[in-house]
Parts: C-alpha cells; structure tokens; sequence
C-alpha cells in the first residue's frame, strides 16, 4: 500500500496512538463517512463508487509508442452525494504520483483497483468538487471473465483502449460504472507522425518539440465503458451526414482501399436509424478500423466504433444502433446488457427486412425452429438472467434479446412498436435504464395488452419457450 507525503503525523506515544482522538486529527470528529468502493452491481461488485456524481472528465495524457508507456493527468469534477470523509477512484495498475483535492493535497491508499482519497477537510453533500490524479506507468490488458482481452491493448503501430465492461479503469482513474456518465476532454500527445483518436469532436491538433497533442471534446454524457483512445497511423477520412453531421472515420492504411465502400455507407445508415429510432443522440458519428487481431471483437465506443478489421454491413448496423441504445440509453447495471445487444441485434433485422433480405419473422421463425445449431447455448438461459459475468456477451444476451422484441411487436403491432423503438430511445435519452423499466414502457405504450406470458417464457423463463 503506498501513501502521498501528505500523511498524518505520526503519533509518537503509545498513550498517543491509544487516545480516542484520530492521530494528527486535532481532537475534532472526523467529517462524514467514506463513500462505498463499489456500486454493488450484481455481476461487478467493485465496478464504480459510492458517495459522489462525475460531471466531467479532462484527461492530458502522453504516450510514448515505442515503450508503450503512459502518462497522465486526470482532473475529476463531481458533486458530492453524501458528507464524504474520504471516497474511492477506480484504477488498475499504473502508478499515483500524487493527489490533489480542489488544489489542495490529499491523503491518498492503494489497494486493488481502489485508489481511496481522503480530502483534507472532508466533503459536504451537495458540494462540487475537483480530484486530480497524476499517475504514470505501462497501461494493463485486463483479461474479462469470458477470456476476452480488454482496457490497454498495444498495436503494431501504437495502443487502442477498450473499456467493456470495466478496461477504462486501466488507463485513467475515475468511477467506472455505466450509472455515472459524464461528459469529457482528452488531450492525447503522441510522437509526430502519429494520430490519437478519441470520442466525440477534434478540438484542437498542436505539434512542438517532436509530438503531436490531439484534443478530443464529449459533450454529451458518456459511460467510461465505451470511452477510447486509438492510436497509431491512421488514414483519416472527414465528412458529412446529408443533414449536417460529422463523420470521422480513422482506419489503418492496410485497411483503406477494403473499408471504404462500406464505411462510404455511415451517412446512409445514420440516416435509416434516425427515421427508425428518432434523432441521432451525439453530435458526430464514424469509425475506427485497426487491423485484424489488435481486438477480438468490435465495440459501440461512443460517437466511433472501433472494429478489427474491415466490418461488413450488418456489423456496421450493430454497432451505429447501439449509439441509440446502450450509448444514450445506459444500462443500469450490468445485468441489464440485453437491452444494449438485443436492441442492436434487432436493427440488424430491420436493417435486412428493409434492404431487401429476410424479413424479421423469417429471422425470428429460422432462430426458434433450429438456432441452437448456430448457436448452442441460445437457449441456455433468459436475456435478463445471465448467469455469470462471463456470460454477459453470449447470444442469449444478443439472440433472444432481440426475439424478446420481436415477440413485443407482434403483440402491439408494427405502428406501435415504431413508437416503441422512437419512444423508449427519447425516454431515456442521455440517461440510464433497467429491464423493470422498459417492462414498464411497454406496458404503458399498449395498455389492455397482456405481456405476462412473454415475460415470462421469453424474457426471465429458462429454456426454449414452448409455444412461438
């Protein structure tokens, strides 16, 4: 466990070290309480913290390529939720190189993925408040419970940052859980010759003495899951939407000639998803394309999803979907991940009912009559009942969540379950949701209707539902 050099005093008697009175505390009574090292979600009980609400990230980061060693300064603005004598940041490996609390130096202790502060004159609730983290050190990959790799990932050419579900916590400090969003600027110095790429607008690119600094602006609320970095050598594309929108697409040269007919295809499909799930929620969209193999999976990174490899259209779907659905509308927890993939997966559907390949149903019908033979454990367990964390990205989560849709619409009928799609995104905008939540929705939507039966089989019933 390491500690600032602001430490108390030490006490130097044992009479001292008995007395009722905290140690170097001046005999007054301790300000608060300590707000809880994690949120309690039920699949990542230490993921995020107690006791305080992050509005807004500024991070200045430096990387050196070569070393892949990272540098950083992470300044916090948040408000207080309770009296608060000390509170926790989430932050695996790196080293703190100091802490200060609204400028002034804070006591600080280490101890897993915690890094505890402790202000020097407490915190009362309700009040703003600005943490700045000085840390350094080589950014860890962190393995996930369903083996997949995450948080630092080095490049042949540089590093790509993946958050889900709990990587962010590898290269900044901060409270890593989908229920508090905020808003954020990363500054990204890489050696010149180098671009770094992150969420939302390009502010500002400065270079002097060798580097290049990028600045990346997120206005809107962001979870810290689907946050990046990407960097490397990068064939950058700009454009817009036929309505005005930026599009930023950053993709690795040896990938440029093969992405650019379906990338071409972004403003087209920004365009079909705001007709069909309302106003595009961010002020800029795009991509980030690396090479085979930097990621095992592609990822809703917010404003520019990231994607090993050259996506195909249906992927490409996906992945814009979720800036709907799983991006403004957060999960709650992580239990409620079939919201995020089984909202995707169906604009997949929609997606080929409308350009001219199978219709919902026949997805629908193709999945019930034999689904498990593409996918064996589909029918393993309910969406909103994973039974692991490792189990979190299984099709269940992906396959029958969306059949969990589609039994809604041929319940309320396609007008309204339009409404739904539109509705439920504008509900939620910005915000987060639970699967009680959207039950709800639903059922408010179509009143009279009966969903009992399709909660039940379809949404927490385990096994294959026996009547379609």
């Amino acid at each position: 466990m390491s500690r600032s050099a602001l430490l108390a005093p030490t006490c130097t008697s044992l009479l001292l070290a008995l007395a009722l009175t905290a140690c170097g505390g001046g005999g007054e009574a301790e300000h608060g309480s300590p707000g809880a090292p994690g949120v309690g979600d039920p699949y990542f009980p230490e993921a995020g913290n107690g006791g305080y609400d992050v509005t807004h990230y500024d991070l200045d980061l430096a990387h050196d390529a070569d070393t892949d060693h990272l540098t950083g300064t992470a300044t916090i603005s948040a408000r207080a939720t309770q009296d608060l004598s000390a509170f926790d940041l989430d932050l695996e490996g790196l080293d703190v190189d100091g802490v200060t609390v609204d400028g002034q130096g804070a006591r600080w202790s280490r101890a897993g993925q915690e890094l505890t502060v402790r202000p020097r004159d407490g915190l009362d609730e309700g009040e703003t408040f600005r943490v700045t983290v000085r840390y350094s050190g080589t950014p860890e990959t962190i393995t996930d419970p369903d083996g997949s790799e995450e948080g630092w990932l080095r490049t042949a050419d540089g590093a790509l940052a993946l958050g889900e579900p709990t990587g962010s916590m590898a290269w900044f400090p901060g409270n890593h859980h989908p229920s508090d969003k905020a808003s954020y600027e990363v500054t990204v110095s890489v050696p010149k010759g180098l671009r770094a790429v992150s969420n939302g607008e390009l502010v500002s690119e400065r270079s002097a003495g060798g580097r290049t600094a990028f600045t990346w602006r997120t206005a809107e609320p962001m979870a810290s899951h689907v946050a990046t970095v990407a960097v490397g050598d990068y064939d950058i594309r700009r454009s817009t939407t036929p309505d005005g929108l930026p599009v930023y697409v950053a993709v690795d040269p040896s990938l440029a000639g093969a992405s650019r007919k379906v990338l071409s295809g972004i403003p087209g499909i920004i365009e079909w998803a705001a007709d069909t799930f309302g106003p595009y929620p961010f002020s800029s969209t795009g991509a980030i394309v690396d090479r085979d193999g930097d990621a095992g999976y592609a990822l809703e990174t917010q404003n520019r999803p990231v994607f090993p490899g050259v996506p195909d259209t249906g992927l490409l779907v996906h992945e814009l979907a979720h800036q709907w659905y799983g991006n403004s509308v957060t999960p709650k927890t992580w239990r409620d991940m079939w919201l995020n993939e089984g909202f995707a997966t169906y604009a997949e559907w929609l997606w080929q009912e409308e350009h001219g390949g199978d219709s919902a149903q026949e997805t629908f019908d193709a999945l019930y009559d034999h689904g498990e033979r593409t996918y064996e454990d589909l029918w393993s367990f309910p969406p909103a009942k994973p039974t692991s964390a490792a189990h979190l990205s299984d099709s269940p989560v992906y396959q029958r969540g969306a059949m969990v849709l589609h039994k809604v619409r041929q319940a309320v009928g396609d007008g309204t379950f339009r409404a739904l799609l539109r509705g439920w995104a504008a509900a939620h905008r910005h915000g987060n949701a639970d699967t009680a939540d959207f039950t709800a929705y639903v059922e408010k939507l179509a009143p009279g209707k009966d969903f009992d039966g399709i909660w039940a089989d379809w949404l927490y019933g385990n096994g294959k539902p026996a009547h379609v």
